[in-house]
């Protein structure tokens, strides 16, 4: 155990102006929080309508390159929302990863859908293009869609783009007789999987591409930041995050008819009238409060401040780990990770538990790797394929204290 003493002594001296239990991340508010709150207080606008809103969508577009942003009441809602809008209905299938956090999976199945898990990559810990085209290819058929119903996408230029031998046809999974009508990868702990690679392999298949960037405000791929590669792209804004308004999400969109889609379900499909109240299909109370979104607003002001910190403190776990037969996992190729929760990875599952135990007894607050979604019993009957990076960061990860710290 001296090893893991020594790693207890060291986020000890990082955090040292941190008093008993050292916590794994945990929200600050250091800027207007309490003015912009007590402003959206005084204004009586505390529910979805009202200008913070409008005014965080409009800073998280200038700041990602989305064209519009739709602010939603969590993470989860808005993937909910973000599935249906492009055309995932009750009986098709989603292609994700199984090392997610649980709403990823569920998202797919408020729709009605079942997901299909596929690897991730061991270099982002997201889901792999090689493992992703290989499945399609020896999984898929295309074909003329069985349903009647027409797709609400309109395929633009940055994506659905048609698969060029079979202009209209659709992807069927050959085991099931399932349509493939998505494909959600996710960006896993902050570290942006290879989106590009993933959204051209889905385009040959006419499979629109969800980003799952709930964890990965302030990562870039290439340059880009992440959730504004796919048809559409889902933020999060929960306690936890990087940034948070409390409880809260953000769907990104190049798609301003898409987006104002998102905006009509988002609030009960609700029909504009001066004082009529009439809805003209099923909608979601899934809008986020004004009161959030003024949290959220005044977080978002500190940003950069934030991912300086979360960048300075991997820096230094990257420098304690170089020698150890500990790994720390730094960001992939071509990208900037906003280092969300800093991840290491140890030799078995033996080791990564008894250093969990000890740290936890210690004061200092460590945590493995969600567990593998198709290990949980509402989806081990879902189709994988072999899982075999998957399975090692199930059983090798940790995360390591990443609170916001004045280094």
């Amino acid at each position: 155990m001296k090893k893991y003493k020594e790693v207890v002594q060291f986020i000890r001296t990082l955090y040292s102006k941190q008093e008993g239990t050292i916590p794994l991340h945990v929200p600050v508010f250091i800027g207007n929080e309490k003015k912009y709150l007590e402003e959206c207080i005084d204004s009586t606008y505390v529910s979805s309508i009202g200008r913070f809103v409008e005014d965080f969508e409009v800073e998280m577009t200038k700041y990602t390159g989305a064209r519009r942003a739709v602010a939603c009441i969590n993470g989860t809602s808005a993937l909910h929302i973000a599935l249906k809008l492009v055309g995932v209905e009750a009986g098709h299938e989603v292609i994700t990863q199984p090392l997610t956090f649980v709403s990823t999976a569920n998202a797919i199945i408020y729709c009605g859908a079942q997901p299909i898990f596929l690897d991730v990559d061991i270099d982002t810990m997201g889901l792999s293009p090689e493992k992703l085209a290989h499945w399609l290819k020896n999984n898929v058929i295309l074909k003329k869609a069985e349903t009647a119903s027409p797709s609400p996408l309109t395929p633009h230029p940055s994506s659905l783009i048609p698969h060029p031998s079979s202009p209209g046809l659709q992807p069927y999974n050959k085991a099931t007789g399932k349509r493939i009508s998505a494909c959600l990868p996710m960006h896993t702990y902050g570290h942006p999987c290879r989106i590009d690679k993933i959204v051209e392999i889905c385009n040959e298949y006419n499979i629109p591409t969800v980003e799952d960037a709930a964890e990965s405000l302030g990562s870039f791929y290439k340059s880009q930041h992440t959730g504004t590669f796919g048809r559409i792209g889902v933020l999060s804004f929960n306690g936890n995050k990087i940034l948070t308004t409390g409880g809260g999400g953000m769907m990104l969109f190049q798609d301003e008819d898409l987006a104002g889609k998102a905006r009509h379900l988002s609030t009960q499909a609700k029909i504009a009238h001066p004082w009529e109240i009439s809805h003209n299909e099923t909608g979601y109370n899934y809008r986020m409060p004004n009161i959030n979104a003024a949290l959220g607003l005044a977080q978002f002001e500190q940003l950069a401040k934030f991912l300086s910190s979360k960048r300075v403190l991997a820096q230094k776990y990257s420098l304690f780990f170089e020698n150890s037969d500990i790994k720390f996992l730094k960001e992939p190729p071509y990208s900037v990770a906003n280092y969300w929760l800093n991840c290491i990875l140890f030799n078995n599952r033996k080791e990564r538990d008894d250093f969990l135990k000890y740290t936890n007894e210690c004061g200092v607050v460590t945590r493995p790797a969600w567990k593998l979604m198709n290990d949980l019993p509402m989806f081990n009957h879902c189709c994988t394929d072999d899982l075999k990076n998957s399975r090692s960061f199930s059983e090798r990860l940790v995360n390591l204290p990443s609170s916001f710290n004045h280094l």
